[in-house]
């Protein structure tokens, strides 16, 4: 009886998968989308960050990193620091922390906008296109599709890359299916049968367990008719209504429609508009912030907790974007300048903010609706593990030197679950470019193959 039991359980819940989450996912409408789309967004993103972030005192005062006010604002400062940093970067950040902090993050961001601005990218077919003639929307979905492969072909598309249909309501859902069709089936016909890697569909407004059934049910017609592999398709389903929580007769609906998708769901994303909108919260209080938002993602934790399902929340819908633009042949003010960089400065704050709830909350993606949020997305990622570093370096170096044995380290005990909640950590920091593999390795103890193991069981039975 307790065979049955518990391998009914391991099935329900194998745990993590130890894939690369992206960090974010940035999305915007079907009929803009291009193959170097990830490129164009990255160069916006370069160049805001430039202009207002022109050192990592600027940057760090602006999104109010931590002890960001020890930093001196005088001339040559961050350069003469960075310079120091070079040469003599352990003396520098023994002696000032806060600096060490604000330039590394500064740095990093710089290096990611540079070199991986996107990691996840969302073709939209619903918020962010619209409701169009059949024929138009027919025409985009082919057109993205052709982008698609060109970028396929030229190794431009990020890491991880989607679509967005619209929601199987009544009114919608023929729609809907109509254009997965069109669009998975022109990619898969022009690019000799391939899909992306990590390409995704994303179900928006998802009320009831048939929805997602529904999806699962179209995914088998298209693979059978373009000659994918079966389970190829898989899906993210969007939890934005009241009704995707708790159902009419009361049940909590999220295992539900995750058992509908019968294998086929790879994460579930939060949808803060629609989600306050159905509670009735007003415009004025609709944000990532709200109780209301905090209860729903909770729900979200405790639904899908050790099923190896990614969680994602919301968006920032606050724009870095300054209230003034130069004419063609002129340019601004340096009134209009500074007042551009202040509007853009309180906007990376509150993003900035938001990534931060999002994190210590559990919830290590997000979603972002503007290049300029990609710098503030990337400090905030990056000041959650950099800040904990060298106590989670130290917490886990030793224990896995006492190997199976609880820890106690200064005030924290640790056991062997937050043992591997601290290997977690590390394998997150090197996905997202917070810290780089050699440091991992220098600051954990660990070796290669214990990292890449991704399991704190194997560390330790191998150590024992």
């Amino acid at each position: 009886m307790l065979r049955a039991s518990n391998n009914a359980f391991t099935e329900d819940y194998p745990g993590e998968t130890g894939r690369r989450q992206p960090v974010h996912t940035v999305y915007g409408g079907a009929h803009l989308f291009r193959a170097d789309t990830a490129q164009r967004l990255g160069q916006v993103a370069e160049r805001s960050f430039a202009e207002n972030a022109s050192d990592f005192v600027v940057f760090a005062r602006a999104i109010g990193f931590p002890r960001a006010s020890e930093l001196p604002d005088v001339l040559g400062y961050a350069t003469g620091l960075s310079q120091r940093l070079k040469d003599e970067p352990d003396a520098v950040r023994e002696e000032n922390k806060a600096a060490w902090l604000a330039h590394t993050i500064h740095a990093r961001v710089q290096e990611k906008l540079s070199r991986e601005p996107v990691e996840d990218f969302r073709i939209d077919f619903e918020d962010g296109y619209g409701n169009r003639p059949d024929a138009e929307e027919d025409s985009h979905a082919e057109s993205a599709a052709m982008e698609v492969v060109r970028g396929l072909a030229a190794g431009t598309l990020p890491p991880f890359i989607g679509i967005r249909i619209k929601p199987f309501n009544e009114e919608l859902r023929a729609r809907s299916m109509r254009t997965l069709d069109i669009f998975v089936s022109t990619v898969v016909a022009e690019s000799g049968g391939r899909l992306p890697d990590n390409f995704v569909v994303t179900l928006p407004k998802i009320t009831t367990p048939e929805q997602v059934s529904a999806l699962a049910d179209v995914f088998n017609l298209i693979e059978k008719k373009t000659g994918l592999p079966t389970g190829a398709l898989k899906m993210e389903m969007m939890i934005e209504t009241t009704q995707s929580i708790i159902n009419s007769e009361g049940r909590i609906n999220l295992p539900l429609l995750l058992k509908a998708a019968r294998g086929r769901c790879t994460a579930a994303h939060f949808g803060t508009y629609d989600y306050t909108a159905s509670c009735s919260i007003t415009a004025a209080h609709q944000h990532m912030m709200h109780p209301a938002c905090d209860f729903a993602k909770h729900m979200m934790q405790v639904s899908f907790a050790g099923t190896g399902i990614w969680l994602s929340d919301g968006a920032t819908n606050i724009m870095p974007v300054g209230p003034h633009r130069a004419a063609e042949g002129s340019t601004l003010t340096t009134d209009q300048i500074e007042e551009n960089q202040a509007v853009i400065h309180r906007a990376w704050k509150l993003h900035y903010d938001h990534v931060q709830h999002s994190l210590v909350g559990g919830f290590y993606q997000g979603w972002d609706l503007h290049p300029a949020q990609l710098p503030t997305r990337y400090a905030a990622v990056y000041a959650f593990f950099l800040q904990s570093l060298d106590a989670a370096s130290e917490r886990l170096r030793n224990f896995v030197e006492k190997a199976a044995k609880a820890t106690l380290v200064g005030d924290v005990f640790d056991d062997a679950a937050t043992g591997q909640g601290l290997l977690n950590y590390f394998l997150r920091a090197i996905n997202c470019g917070a810290i780089t593999k050699e440091e991992a390795l220098r600051l954990s103890g660990l070796t290669l193959e214990e990292l890449q193991s991704g399991s704190f069981v194997k560390i330790l039975k191998s150590r024992t």
